[in-house]
């Protein structure tokens, strides 16, 4: 699908407030409600409106503590791999998993509520995923940047 300005304009609105009602969009974008409407829904029916979602305050909730979990696998066959990544999605504080190149093969980030959470999480899950060699815990200090939003031309 290839995207028109006023399909970045949905897009950027949609980003920074996506409880935005259809109607407010299409009068901010200056289009038709229904024109708005099929539009939006061609972006989310083309994959690119992924979802919506809110995002919670992390320190709210009592899982304040982020750790970047870097993770070697004993063998990087499509098995292994397969494997690692099921078990990955087991484990509800991984919140996000990447698969790198570099001296890791994936990066996670988990939340926790403090040290003594992480070790649970570690002993229950991290330490239990398949065909690991090596895990690297690095706890962050705080958070310094964290966008949701892309940057649309």
């Amino acid at each position: 699908m290839k995207l028109d300005a006023k399909d970045y304009t949905i897009l950027k609105n949609l980003q920074m407030e996506g409880r935005l009602s259809n109607s407010d969009l299409a009068e901010r974008i200056h289009l038709s409600a229904s024109a708005c409407l099929r539009r939006v829904r061609m972006l989310e029916e083309a994959g690119i409106i992924e979802g919506y979602a809110m995002l919670v305050n992390q320190d709210a909730i009592g899982k304040p503590t982020n750790i970047f979990v870097e993770v070697s696998l004993n063998s990087q066959s499509e098995k292994s791999l397969d494997d690692f990544e099921k078990a990955v999605e087991d484990c509800p504080e991984i919140m996000e998993c990447y698969l790198m190149a570099g001296n890791s093969d994936y990066l996670l980030r988990v939340v926790a509520r403090d040290a003594s959470d992480y070790e649970r999480i570690h002993k229950l899950y991290l330490s239990r995923l398949p065909n690991v060699s090596r895990i690297q815990s690095n706890f962050a200090l705080r958070t310094v940047c964290k966008n949701t939003a892309f940057q649309i031309a």
